[in-house]
């Protein structure tokens, strides 16, 4: 079982830190809704359901059981909360329509790095909020709110709702509360680094001189196969750059815009990070199909900078 973290008198619930925040009834309710969602999911993650389906999702990824539960649980959290007029998921072909009249639309990714559960890595859900009853032609600079929850040691929610009020973040608490635990921040320079789809470097020289660079200059190597524990590395720990590449198997870049990139990016921007995909701001970027791949590179902006300088100069 996780470790708890005991509650005391003075712990700050989520849901007063949304109202003290001055956040909306209905995102507030929202954002609880998703937070009560991964309390059921982490049961279940705790329970070891790590087997494979025989099935595969869109993208041809093998599906784990557990990505279809944690599916199975946002989207009835989803239905009984009459919040949500449509939703888009990772383990979905399709955008779910639920109710035209409701005031925002859901994206995520229920189980971001499932195939790791079996060795007892930490994996985690991401989630983005719109206004509206509409998903495609959005930018991920519209999100309403961002967040994800992380399954480790501890169970923890990292929220977001922009307009300069920060990311902060909450810890499952012994009696079953998310309790504030810090507000995050992203320092210009990075110590750390965490490169994904590193296979790439072999055909990218600007890739390739890039991973001899952090090694050169004795960065830390923070990478773990899944993105939800390696990005909150650098918002927990201030610093740091993660990126995936395109390249090889992925030619566009593996990560999906709508899903993964766009919940980060809003996250780690808000933090004082930045995000790119080479060229601009993941959070500019047009979300013009669910199954969007993108290049993502976000993180520390000194260090976001350098990174797509050098991948332009090759």
């Amino acid at each position: 079982m996780a470790l708890s973290v005991p509650t005391t008198i003075s712990a700050i619930s989520l849901d007063a830190h949304l109202r003290s925040a001055g956040v909306c009834d209905s995102l507030r309710h929202l954002i609880a809704y998703v937070g009560i969602a991964c309390k059921h999911i982490v049961r279940e993650v705790w329970c070891g359901r790590a087997g494979r389906t025989g099935a595969h999702n869109v993208y041809q990824e093998e599906q784990y059981e557990l990505d279809v539960l944690s599916n199975r649980i946002l989207e009835e959290h989803m239905r009984l909360n009459e919040l949500v007029a449509c939703y888009a998921s990772e383990e979905c072909e399709q955008i779910v329509q639920l109710r035209k009249d409701a005031p925002y639309s859901l994206v995520f990714d229920p189980l971001d790095g499932s195939s790791l559960i079996d060795v007892n890595f930490a994996i985690g859900t991401i989630a983005g909020v719109y206004h509206g009853p509409e998903i495609l032609g959005r930018r991920p600079r519209e999100q309403a709110a961002a967040m994800y929850i992380l399954y480790g040691p501890r169970t923890t929610l990292t929220y977001s709702v922009g307009a300069g009020k920060g990311v902060h973040e909450f810890v499952l608490d012994d009696i079953g509360e998310f309790v504030y635990h810090k507000s995050c921040h992203v320092e210009p320079d990075a110590k750390a680094y965490a490169p994904g789809n590193i296979s790439a470097a072999a055909s990218s020289p600007g890739y390739k001189r890039l991973v001899d660079l952090w090694i050169h200059e004795q960065k830390t190597l923070r990478y773990s196969g899944c993105m939800v524990p390696d990005i909150h590395h650098i918002l927990s720990k201030g610093n740091g750059i993660f990126c995936n590449l395109s390249g090889g198997k992925f030619p566009e870049g593996k990560l999906r815009l709508p899903f993964e990139c766009g919940p980060f990016a809003f996250l780690v921007e808000e933090a004082g990070g930045a995000s790119s995909d080479g060229q601009r701001s993941i959070l500019d970027k047009s979300i013009d199909r669910i199954e969007q791949r993108t290049q993502f590179i976000v993180g520390s902006k000194n260090e976001v900078d350098r990174v797509t300088t050098i991948l332009r100069e090759g």
